[in-house]
């Protein structure tokens, strides 16, 4: 069993590490504090081939591995959360979904402007009345000579208020509820289409999250996404693989609050010595490590299966549940070993500290994991 990774893979991880390094890093806190969503920044990272990983390069993507996709996810995140929090929906999400599902016209039409970065993709799945039970949405959309229409809204959306490109759920045959339900991808400026409410987060605070809100949105037909009736489960397969992408998020956040944590243990003097020569500091270091490891190897393993064609639904699960798990854990401990400057703007490891909630919380909550881990365990 060979766990190297290979030398383009390398390059890859390594391209994501300096654009981090260089470009994100000396903007964190004004993105967000201001809660701006970067936009140019986003635009940079299309320029290098992030915003359109595994999309095959016919369709103007960089037709990279999945393991790739984590590195690149892990390495943005170490540095900013919520900018690799952005790069995961766009690439995870919508543009999955058109990648994996669309016909050949919806994906020539849709993919190139988002693997480019030239246009932002939204993903509407949740709403008001339906978080974890997705399957009780109430978005209709009723078919109306060659178009549908839409009515309905969605909550919490990733991207919701800056999107130019826009795939939402909706029942199409409402009495057959989660297998009545059909994808549809439209664009920003349809009629119909309104940005509601702006969310004002805890943490992520780069990373749009908006209300969405659909009122007789007409949308033609071939805009469908597959058949009617394939939306339920083609989400849930996007899901599946969204959780690695979520996963990797987790690994590069809790890398960051670890390296934060040894640089400042090596450099803070208490009662003579530098806080890393005390045994209780190292426990808390090694433990940090020894878990973001074992995330990173569940998560590489996750895609690793999703790079060959394998059912991913329980190493998904497994690897977003524990490296979400972790990510809390390291966060926490990272404040802990800074103190009192754990707790103030000027140390990176109070913003990890707000940003690491909604990792076992977005794209299913660790409840929701421990459900699908159990249900593959116990075939239920």
């Amino acid at each position: 069993m060979d766990f190297r990774l290979t030398q383009e893979n390398e390059q890859v991880r390594e391209l994501a590490r300096n654009f981090a390094q260089t470009e994100i890093k000396p903007v964190v806190m004004k993105f967000d504090e201001a809660q701006e969503f970067p936009m140019e920044l986003m635009h940079k990272l299309g320029a290098l081939g992030f915003l359109g990983v595994t999309v095959p390069e016919k369709y103007g993507g960089a037709g990279l591995s999945y393991l790739d996709y984590c590195s690149i996810v892990e390495e943005i995140s170490r540095i900013d959360p919520s900018i690799g929090l952005s790069v995961a929906a766009h690439n995870g999400l919508c543009t999955a979904h058109i990648s994996n599902f669309a016909g050949e016209a919806l994906k020539r039409k849709y993919l190139h402007e988002l693997a480019s970065g030239k246009k932002i993709g939204a993903w509407g799945l949740t709403e008001p009345s339906s978080g974890s039970d997705s399957g009780s949405m109430r978005t209709v959309a009723i078919r109306d000579g060659q178009s549908y229409i839409l009515n309905g809204s969605k909550q919490f959306t990733t991207h919701g208020s800056v999107a130019d490109t826009i795939v939402v759920m909706a029942l199409t045959d409402p009495p057959k509820k989660k297998k009545g339900i059909s994808a549809f991808v439209f664009e920003r400026g349809t009629l119909g289409f309104t940005v509601g409410h702006k969310e004002n987060k805890l943490g992520m605070r780069a990373s749009d999250t908006s209300t969405m809100v659909l009122e007789n949105l007409r949308i033609p037909e071939e805009n469908l996404i597959g058949s009617e009736g394939e939306g339920f489960t083609q989400a849930l397969q996007i899901l599946d693989s969204g959780r690695i992408g979520i996963a990797a998020l987790a690994v590069g956040l809790a890398q960051g609050a670890l390296d934060a944590s040894v640089k400042y243990a090596g450099e803070r003097v208490q009662f003579g010595k530098t806080l890393s020569e005390f045994q209780a500091i190292q426990w808390k270091i090694s433990e940090m490590a020894t878990r973001i490891d074992a995330a990173r190897l569940l998560t590489y393993k996750a895609a690793f299966l999703k790079d060959r064609g394998k059912d991913i639904n329980l190493a998904a699960a497994t690897a977003k549940y524990f490296a979400s798990e972790t990510a809390v854990k390291c966060a926490e401990e990272a404040v802990q070993i800074h103190g009192g400057y754990g707790f103030i703007k000027d140390f990176p490891v109070e913003k990890f500290y707000r940003d690491v909630k909604l990792l076992t919380i977005g794209e299913g909550t660790s409840e929701i994991q421990k459900m699908v881990i159990s249900r593959n365990l116990l075939d239920i």
